[in-house]
């Protein structure tokens, strides 16, 4: 799938792959790329998890954490140990998003600089603004959405609408209206983990008014 998209395997880390789109041969639609090749590999695993449950076996669940940023790449290393690779602190925050998708029961998240560039149309959310290890400033994390099917994720677009509804209500601290769009959000989805959490969340902060929002 990732080299389907022009993109590069770059290493194996543990039970994870990192991949890079755009280096070393750029393309004016790397993002575009990366998000393709993320939901191919969902697609995939689907199927995948098809032929394990009808032999009676477990399915096996990935998340997909995708970022852009300015970042180092070339053979990296000491002249005993040189690889080709990429480095800096958008390395990290991709890795990052990848580890937030099981806070988020999601399965593929981007950052807020690659859906910046993207130049498709992806059905997605915002499901909030994060504070990263090693960040000072939140970066807002978008759920890409696109690999579901009718039966996963039901009523999609008009659960979409409600959440953002929700989400916009909730920056400005109406929080009663906020939690009507996320109930109705989550009597449309019924199990949608992101519109559970605001609901608590709103609740919560009903019961403690924050000073300062």
């Amino acid at each position: 799938c990732i080299t389907n998209e022009g993109g590069m395997l770059d290493k194996f880390i543990g039970d994870a792959i990192m991949a890079i789109f755009g280096t070393p041969l750029p393309h004016d639609d790397d993002e575009d790329r990366g998000v393709r090749a993320a939901l191919d590999m969902l697609h995939g695993l689907a199927k995948y998890n098809e032929r394990r449950a009808s032999e009676g076996k477990r399915p096996v669940d990935i998340g997909i954490g995708l970022n852009t940023d300015n970042i180092v790449s070339g053979n990296i290393g000491s002249p005993k140990r040189m690889d080709y690779t990429v480095i800096g602190d958008g390395v990290n925050l991709a890795s990052r998003l990848e580890s937030a998708t099981k806070q988020y029961h999601a399965k593929l998240m981007i950052s807020e600089f690659t859906k910046a560039r993207l130049k498709g149309t992806y059905r997605m959310r915002e499901v909030d603004k994060v504070i990263f290890k090693g960040k000072t400033q939140p970066v807002a994390v978008f759920e890409v959405v696109d690999y579901h099917t009718d039966a996963t994720f039901p009523n999609m677009m008009d659960v979409l609408n409600n959440f953002g509804f929700g989400i916009q209500s909730y920056r400005i601290g109406k929080f009663d209206e906020a939690e009507k769009a996320f109930r109705e959000a989550l009597r449309l989805h019924p199990g949608d983990f992101c519109s559970q959490m605001y609901i608590d969340r709103c609740e919560h902060l009903k019961a403690n008014p924050p000073d300062h929002w």
